[in-house]
C-alpha cells in the first residue's frame, strides 16, 4: 500500500498565511496530501471553510489551533480535534484577540523607537481576519522598505530576543494546555527548537505540561535538523508522549516553506494522525 502523508501545521488568511482556508486545502490536494490540520494562530474562524473544501476535494481536514503562551522564550501549543463551538474556548479566544492587539501595539512602539515608522493600522491592512500577528507587522515593514522579507523581519526585529519582540501573552503554557483539553482536543507542543531550551530543560517543561494534560510534541518540523528530530522523538518516547508533524505553511509569507514538504525533505506519515484518532476513541 502506498504511504499517505499529512501536514498538521498550516496557516491561512485568518491568521498570518496568504491563502484562504479553501486555498490551503487546495494546495494540500495538489501536493498529494491525504490530510491537513488548519492551525491558525489563536482563532478557529477559518475551520468551517477548510472542512467544507476538504469534503469537496477529498482531503481530510483536522480542526486545529495554535495557541501562543507566556514562557521564558516562546512556547506554542497545537490543539487538534478541538470543539470549535466550545463556549470556554471562544470566550478565551476573544480575550486573546484583545491581548494580541496590545502585543502588536507594543511591537510597533518598539519599532518606532528604533526609527521604523510602523503602526498597528499598517499591520492590520495585511490581516484577512480579525487576528493581528507579527507576520502582518513584518509585511508592513516590507511595504515600507525596512526589510526584504518576513524572514528578515523576524531575524532582525520581531523574533524572540530581538529588539522589537514583545513578551505580552494572554496565558501561560499550562493554561493553553488546559484550554485545549477543555475544548475536547489533543494538545502538542509545537516546534520544540523555537523554545531555545536544552534537552534537559525541555524534559522538565514537557513533564510539567504532561501533568496538566499534554498529549505530545511536534516530532517532525521544517526547521529540525536530522539530529534535532531524532533527539525530540526519543525524548517524546521516553516521556510517553505522542508525535505530530507539520511544515508551518504560511503561503507567500514564508515562500521557502511548501505545504507537506517544508523546505523539501519533510514527510509526515499518516500513521501519526491514525494514532491521534485512536487516542480520542479510548
Amino acid at each position: 500500500m502506498e504511504e499517505k502523508y499529512i501536514d498538521l501545521h498550516t496557516h491561512s488568511t485568518y491568521s498570518d498565511g496568504t491563502l484562504t482556508p479553501s486555498g490551503v486545502v487546495a494546495a494540500a490536494k495538489a501536493a498529494g496530501l491525504a490530510a491537513i490540520a488548519l492551525s491558525d494562530h489563536d482563532t478557529v474562524a477559518g475551520i468551517p471553510e477548510a472542512v467544507e473544501a476538504g469534503r469537496r476535494l477529498g482531503v481530510e481536514v483536522v480542526p486545529a489551533i495554535e495557541l501562543s503562551s507566556q514562557s521564558e522564550t516562546e512556547t506554542h501549543i497545537l490543539g487538534y480535534y478541538i470543539d470549535t463551538g466550545s463556549r470556554i474556548l471562544n470566550e478565551k479566544l476573544e480575550y486573546i484577540k484583545r491581548m494580541r492587539i496590545r502585543r502588536s501595539e507594543d511591537v510597533c512602539r518598539k519599532l518606532r523607537g528604533l526609527g521604523l515608522d510602523i503602526s498597528i493600522e499598517d499591520a492590520m491592512k495585511f490581516s484577512g481576519g480579525d487576528i493581528v500577528c507579527r507576520g502582518h507587522i513584518a509585511r508592513a515593514m516590507m511595504e515600507r522598505g525596512y526589510v526584504g522579507s518576513v524572514r528578515e523581519a523576524f531575524a532582525r526585529y520581531l523574533g524572540a530576543g530581538m529588539p522589537a519582540h514583545s513578551d505580552i501573552q494572554a496565558m501561560s503554557d499550562e493554561e493553553a494546555v488546559r484550554l485545549v483539553k477543555d475544548a475536547g482536543g489533543l494538545c502538542f507542543v509545537a516546534h520544540l527548537n523555537q523554545t531555545k531550551r536544552s534537552l534537559d530543560s525541555l524534559c522538565e517543561m514537557l513533564t510539567r505540561l504532561k501533568a496538566v494534560g499534554l498529549d505530545g510534541v511536534e516530532g517532525y518540523y521544517t526547521e529540525y535538523t536530522d539530529e534535532m528530530g531524532r533527539e525530540y522523538r526519543a525524548l517524546a518516547a521516553r516521556l510517553g508522549l505522542m508525535l505530530s508533524g507539520g511544515s508551518d505553511f504560511h503561503g507567500e509569507n514564508k515562500p521557502h516553506i511548501k505545504i507537506g514538504a517544508g523546505t523539501g525533505s519533510l514527510r509526515v506519515p499518516y500513521s501519526l494522525l491514525a494514532a491521534m484518532k485512536a487516542r480520542l476513541e479510548m
